[in-house]
């Protein structure tokens, strides 16, 4: 063979082996990737050819599946419904044939299609025995009329968002937004589903139906913070009782300046005892207190509730709180009473009331109890897992003492709940909003019901945002504090 022949022999036999190395790179390597790309048109067509499983509150399905238009272009057999989609959007999330999926759709998806490599043996006995392919279930924490209660009563406010928790087991029982979406509207393909998408979108609609406001937006949480400063002051031995005199001037001015801090009112707060200062509100008090213990032992303390943490999945991760890590002493003063750069989402506030309800330890918020076969085979189960512990058990009965005078004698008197039995403890919230607090503010309460036993079956956090409220008439004990005694007793009765 002459040279130019070789030459021409070796080049063929170079690309021979590099098509059949990038075959077998394809075949073997990359084979799971590109099955289950979500740009594989096979992947979209697989997820929607048979029904998905359930999503289960309750031992009930709040989803279902429905045959696609049989002129569905796009070769989707089934589409996504949902029951009461917009009450229990925040829990499910939506499953879309054009937008895809997000929350417990998009995180359980394969067991939801039955795709997961868990339900293999499911899906073999199935196959053997004639059935088709059937998705799995995602059994939820969730309790129906706790959730309902939460939503009914934002809907009458208009825009908030409620988390409830138990704090026995950090399992969630209650997550409810306003405004909402229902996830039906654009599961499917047709046009009436791109344009009801596209009416949800944020550029589109200034409310935001479609963020989920209970574990995804953080807002200044104004007095029910104090419940967290109380902590550190107790936990920290600068005050050891709830009827110990603080030392507390009224006036006060904030430390290195000339600035008072104000008081809501005539309210006596001038070397108050803790026990008052929490029932009445008193800023000056706290304030102080923050400046007293100083940035890094209320920095430490928040952390231990939550604050800063930035992967805290439910299996749907929440956002960050944020308790702010640099700050001179007037600052920490008030980043202590929920003000300067302190901001929490409602599951946050939620966690802080079932900390101090669960005797000073905090467990970890979840909201799916079990993944199960669709004959309810279970798969996986989550256990209770402590998070944290912000508080001794003695400081947390000392804070409990503290939160439940709030309710009984203070701002939180609507969030009572008047049955044999069952002690209320709380701390109400109006927390500043705008550039200058020159919108209306939002109003917070958080809580918790403790039974006859010592026992407490739920904590509960509200913020409502009432754009149309006389700002005047906008309290956390007037507009929230009743959301979460509905909600209390929900859970309450449900367990009769």
């Amino acid at each position: 063979m002459n040279k130019p022949l070789r030459r021409i022999a070796i080049f063929c036999g170079l690309l021979v082996l590099a098509l059949l190395i990038r075959d077998n790179w394809l075949q073997y390597v990359q084979a799971d990737t590109l099955s289950s790309d979500d740009k594989n048109r096979r992947v979209a067509i697989a997820r929607y050819a048979t029904p998905r499983g359930d999503i289960i509150v309750d031992g009930n399905p709040i989803t279902g599946s429905t045959k696609s238009n049989q002129n569905n272009l796009n070769n989707f057999e089934y589409k996504r419904t949902y029951k009461n989609g917009a009450m229990w959007a925040p829990v499910t999330g939506f499953a879309s044939q054009s937008f895809g999926a997000n929350q417990l759709e998009n995180l359980d998806d394969g067991i939801l299609t039955g795709n997961d490599d868990r339900l293999f043996f499911r899906n073999t006995l199935d196959m053997i025995t004639g059935k088709k392919k059937q998705g799995g279930n995602v059994v939820t924490t969730l309790n129906a009329a706790a959730q309902n209660a939460a939503y009914k009563g934002l809907l009458r406010q208009g825009k908030g968002a409620v988390a409830a928790i138990d704090p026995q087991t950090g399992a969630i029982l209650a997550l409810a937004s306003t405004p909402s979406y229902d996830p039906s509207t654009f599961a499917g393909t047709s046009d009436s589903d791109a344009q009801a998408w596209k009416k949800l979108q944020k550029k589109n609609d200034r409310d935001e139906p479609m963020l989920n406001r209970a574990l995804r937006e953080t807002y200044p949480p104004g007095s029910t913070f104090k419940v967290v400063t109380a902590a550190a002051a107790l936990e920290n031995g600068l005050y050891t009782s709830a009827d110990q005199k603080t030392s507390s001037p009224l006036p006060y001015t904030l430390p290195n300046t000339r600035t008072e801090l104000k008081n809501e009112g005539n309210i006596p707060c001038e070397n108050a005892t803790m026990r008052v200062a929490l029932r009445v509100s008193c800023n000056t008090v706290f304030g102080k207190i923050g400046a007293d213990l100083g940035k890094d032992k209320m920095l430490a303390e928040a952390e231990k509730f939550g604050f800063n943490e930035d992967k805290l999945d439910t299996p749907v991760r929440a956002a960050a709180s944020n308790f702010p890590k640099s700050m001179d002493k007037p600052q920490t003063a008030l980043s202590s009473i929920g003000q300067f750069e302190t901001a929490a989402t409602p599951l946050q506030m939620a966690m802080v009331a079932s900390a101090v309800a669960n005797n000073g330890t905090l467990m970890k918020p979840y909201m799916v109890s079990e993944l199960s076969t669709h004959n309810l085979d279970v798969i996986e189960q989550t256990k209770p897992q402590e998070l944290s512990k912000p508080l001794s058990q003695a400081n947390a009965q000392i804070l409990q003492s503290m939160m439940e005078t709030v309710v009984k004698d203070g701002t939180g008197k609507k969030g009572q709940i008047n049955e044999n039995g069952v002690t209320v403890g709380g701390k109400t919230g109006t927390a500043q909003h705008g550039v200058a607090n020159s919108e209306n503010p939002y109003a917070w309460f958080i809580s918790y019901a403790k039974l006859s036993d010592g026992s407490s079956p739920v904590a509960v956090a509200v913020v409502v945002e009432d754009e149309s409220a006389n700002r005047d008439d906008i309290t956390g004990g007037g507009l929230a504090a009743p959301i979460a005694k509905d909600v209390m007793k929900a859970v309450i009765d449900s367990k009769k």
